[in-house]
């Protein structure tokens, strides 16, 4: 019967995989036959149960993402938010023009994304794409890095399924992981952005700061004008809290409190918003807990044990780097950061057993997938598929082109990083 259940967990990653199938429903469900078909009683006594199980796929890290979802439902509704994405904008064109609009915009929506675990480039790209276009950077390069925010979003934030798997399997919290993926992905845009300032400088187009102000101009309209200071103070306090080692949760409360203070919100109306924040995590949620759930059957039916010797060689002289190479592959060829999970919870959980840093380990598992998943075709739902239509004159395939040597140059950072640690 074990080997039934081992068949029908290669059924299960094969069709999450394939993405024919519900993603989440289909890890739930295939992972509950396998355990059942290896003889695991549901409930009872017995050390290892289907309800034990589930029971321990309730990690801590899920509280942690209710904190910080919390935040971020006030931050938005008070429009401190759009403060900050609206700085950002305006700095990035003051250091590169066209490129720096661009790239400001990739950031901006990076960073919500990474906050509110929904990444769509298209949000900023619509104001910051026609901008960089006006200042005389092709289309097509506009839209290809503007579409690089999926990097950011998805590897360095708080909300992503994967990792917040990754997190919980490795067992270890928010924090360097975030400045890993972070690093990551802004290399990507940074290796994005100096080829464009290259490609302008060698073509000779300028502009002056009064041109550049004009084009802004809709930027500058579209935000509310509130202080960028007062706005950023309670995104501080959340960031030293994380390093400081408070809990998460607590932080993301008390951090959303002074949100509210400082926009002088009643506390009523405040919580209402904290609460509109915090209905994002029902995807995250069941996500995390099924991809968990799917791990620790896939651990206890064999198949961790069965692939850890197939790779035994290569996991002895390089686990770190193996794990880099499996996760990118995953990304690569499922297109999918959350298809990934498939594939890499269960090698990670293998590479773990080595004597390795479970940071670096955890990096190279969420980092692969999640800096790959762009290269074919730059996204086949989100990404750049949504951000072509609000860039004008941009077509997907030559936007794709663009952005692949810049994702390469960010799977060559993360490899130094993760080898380093």
């Amino acid at each position: 019967m074990l080997l039934i259940a081992q068949l029908v967990i290669g059924l299960t990653l094969i069709l999450m995989i394939s993405g024919r199938t519900p993603l989440y429903m289909t890890a739930i469900i295939g992972s509950t036959l396998a355990a059942l078909l290896a003889g695991f009683p549901v409930t009872g006594g017995a050390d290892i149960t289907v309800l034990k199980m589930v029971n321990g796929s309730l990690h801590p890290v899920i509280a942690d993402m209710a904190g910080v979802l919390l935040f971020i439902g006030v931050m938005e509704k008070t429009g401190f938010l759009n403060v900050i994405i609206q700085r950002i904008i305006l700095l990035g064109s003051r250091f590169g023009g066209g490129p720096g609009i661009a790239s400001a915009g990739t950031v901006a929506a990076g960073v919500i994304g990474g906050l509110t675990g929904f990444t769509q480039p298209a949000i900023t790209a619509v104001i910051t794409g026609p901008a960089a276009i006006k200042l005389g950077v092709n289309p097509d390069k506009v839209a290809g890095l503007q579409a690089h925010a999926g990097h950011l979003g998805n590897f360095g934030g708080f909300t992503h399924p994967t990792l917040l798997a990754v997190i919980a399997t490795a067992g270890i919290g928010f924090g360097m992981i975030n400045v890993i993926g972070a690093v990551t992905a802004l290399s990507i845009i940074a290796i994005s952005f100096w080829r464009l300032r290259v490609e302008q400088k060698r073509s000779g187009i300028t502009y002056t700061q009064e041109q550049i102000n004009a084009i802004l101009q809709d930027i500058k309209d579209k935000y509310e004008d509130k202080s960028f200071l007062i706005a950023i103070l309670p995104f501080i306090a959340l960031v030293i809290g994380f390093a400081i080692g408070y809990p998460v949760f607590l932080v993301g409360v008390f951090s959303a409190l002074l949100v509210a203070i400082l926009a002088k919100t009643p506390l009523g109306q405040a919580e209402s918003m904290m609460l509109e924040g915090v209905q994002r995590v029902a995807i995250p949620l069941i996500a995390t807990i099924g991809f968990l759930f799917m791990s620790t059957v896939i651990r206890n039916v064999g198949v961790v044990d069965m692939v850890a010797n197939w790779f035994d060689p290569a996991l002895n002289y390089a686990p770190i780097v193996v794990m880099l190479l499996v996760s990118a592959i995953a990304g690569l060829i499922t297109q999918s950061n959350a298809a990934s999970a498939a594939i890499v919870l269960p090698f990670l959980t293998i590479v773990l057993k080595y004597d390795v840093s479970p940071l670096a380990a955890a990096a190279a598992a969420a980092g692969g997938c999640a800096v790959m998943q762009y290269f074919l075709t730059g996204g086949p739902v989100a990404a750049l598929s949504t951000t072509v239509p609000v860039v004008p004159g941009s077509e997907l395939k030559a936007a794709n082109r663009f952005q692949r040597p810049s994702i390469l140059g960010g799977l060559l950072v993360l490899l130094a990083i993760v080898v380093i640690i």
